[in-house]
């Protein structure tokens, strides 16, 4: 027997699987559910958002090139305060 998509839809707070209703999308586009018991409005796959690893090696290779955070910021369009935190976290 197949399971419907209310049925696999389980609220993180209170654990109930009946009660749960769509409740439009959220800003990156991903649908929201409502749990009627408790209120709780959740996403059940929220999307990643992150930088792929390639994106983040290429911004390093630009800043030990010798461009600055702020141009790496600025060539890849991104704010300059990821550079810094990949550069911190990788060395």
């Amino acid at each position: 027997m197949k399971r419907t998509e209310e049925e696999t839809r389980r609220c993180p707070k209170c654990g109930q699987t009946e009660g749960q209703m769509k409740n439009g999308r959220n800003r990156s586009g991903t649908q929201t559910i409502l749990c009627r018991f408790c209120k709780k409005v959740y996403t059940p796959e929220p999307k990643r958002q992150a930088y792929d690893e390639e994106t983040q090696k290429h911004a390093m290779k630009l800043y030990y090139s010798g461009v600055s955070g702020r141009g790496v910021g600025k060539i890849m369009g991104m704010n300059k305060a990821n550079v810094y935190n990949w550069i911190k976290k990788n060395g």
